[in-house]
């Protein structure tokens, strides 16, 4: 396991923050770092057509080793970590033999990863974990899919006795910001399925996601003196939490959980002149989806309407944009492949946890592109904070099945 762990530790010393304010790709001048570090070292390891283009995508080939025909497969994960904590300066600590009581990450900051609160900790007693040191976040997302995915093609590489088909494998910068497929050349993949390792915890194996949305709703004031305001000033940042308010207050991240949707506000910028709320809307189901959309839309309507005499037009403007849609409508037609992933599951004494995701990976996206492409675990959890750790017995178990996997499509 020390190969995984060092493997695993000089990606995440490497900065590969994304930012969502960007318009460049990748986003971040600083993921071209491991970028190129990752097309070399798959050159090292013998694998063939190894490529970076000019956007950062990373593909690479393991040709087939049967002489019978096999169908292609992929195995794909993203190398950035998420803007909603620093990844600059990850100082990965190794549990040894977990001893199943409080991790210390940082002891001046009085930080303890705790099974008391995390309570998933419990289940990997006895197991090495690899923890932040309580100022960053990890990057086991996704750095642990790519250190399993690698390591995985190089054990292949090794051991030519175990029978396989062509493997294509692709690593993506930005997904953190919901861009990680959008320059994704599926056709130069040339797969006819692939695997995300971008889930959490041992055993996860996902083919659903949220359809999700974002929306941009700005509302206008009128700014007077406030001894003379009556009657004439219009507040925007009142109107804002009006707006707010009129949302179901039970649909929310926080009180919601499986298959509930949920309307999410993640930032406010106000004055009394203008207001922008900024929201995400997410759910499974695509009729529930599409009724939270225009429930955002309603609310704003019926805000104008009640300014509309006052403001002398609409205060209020919504821009909804759909982000990306579950892949369970790509997956089904094709369910053989989520199959396999569980077999290979099952002939390794892993549980398959077959659930749908409350969020989205490159897999939903690249699934409407024409490559249908289910979640397998990754291994981490706590993602994005500083509570983020990883079992290197869970990332081995990864890289086993992604092996399983190869075999198992190449069997006659």
């Amino acid at each position: 396991m020390q190969h995984i762990i060092d493997r695993f530790i000089s990606y995440v010393t490497v900065d590969t923050e994304s930012d969502p304010n960007s318009d460049t790709t990748p986003s971040t001048q600083k993921q071209w770092d491991l970028a190129n570090k990752l097309a070399v070292e798959l050159k090292t390891i013998g694998l063939e057509d190894v490529s970076i283009d000019e956007n950062a995508y990373i593909m690479a080939t393991l040709p087939s080793n049967v002489e019978h025909e096999v169908p292609v497969i992929g195995f794909v994960s993203h190398f950035d970590t998420s803007p909603d904590f620093s990844g600059a300066n990850v100082k990965p600590q190794i549990i040894e033999n977990y001893d199943g009581g409080d991790i210390v990450l940082n002891k001046e900051q009085n930080i303890v990863l705790s099974p008391g609160y995390f309570k998933d900790l419990l289940q990997y007693k006895g197991q090495t974990l690899i923890t932040t040191d309580g100022t960053t976040l990890l990057g086991a997302d996704d750095k642990a899919g790519v250190t399993e995915i690698v390591t995985a093609m190089e054990y292949l590489i090794n051991h030519p006795e175990i029978k396989h088909g062509k493997i294509r494998i692709g690593f993506t910068p930005d997904e953190e910001i919901g861009r990680g497929a959008h320059k994704f050349d599926v056709a130069k993949f040339g797969a006819e399925w692939a695997y995300t390792m971008d889930g959490s915890q041992i055993g996860e194996l996902e083919y659903e996601n949220f359809n999700a949305a974002g929306a941009k709703i700005t509302f206008q004031g009128k700014s007077v003196h406030p001894g003379y305001a009556k009657g004439k000033m219009i507040n925007s940042m009142l109107i804002a939490n009006d707006f707010i308010s009129q949302l179901p207050k039970n649909e929310v991240p926080e009180q919601t959980t499986g298959y509930e949707g949920f309307f999410h506000v993640t930032g406010i910028k106000g004055s009394i002149e203008e207001t922008v709320v900024q929201l995400i809307i997410r759910d499974h189901d695509r009729e529930k989806f599409e009724a939270r959309k225009k429930k955002v839309q309603e609310i704003t309507d019926s805000i104008n309407r009640k300014f509309e005499q006052q403001f002398g037009g609409p205060i209020a403007t919504a821009d909804i944009k759909d982000q990306y849609f579950n892949m369970r409508e790509k997956v089904e037609p094709v369910f053989h492949i989520v199959e396999i992933a569980e077999q290979a599951m099952k002939d390794l004494g892993i549980t398959p946890l077959i659930k749908a995701i409350r969020g989205g990976t490159d897999g939903s996206q690249l699934s409407y592109m024409g490559l249908p492409c289910p979640n397998i675990f990754a291994g981490g959890h706590n993602f994005h904070g500083k509570y983020e750790y990883v079992p290197v017995e869970s990332m081995q178990k990864a890289v086993d099945v992604i092996v399983r996997i190869a075999e198992l499509t190449a069997a006659k």
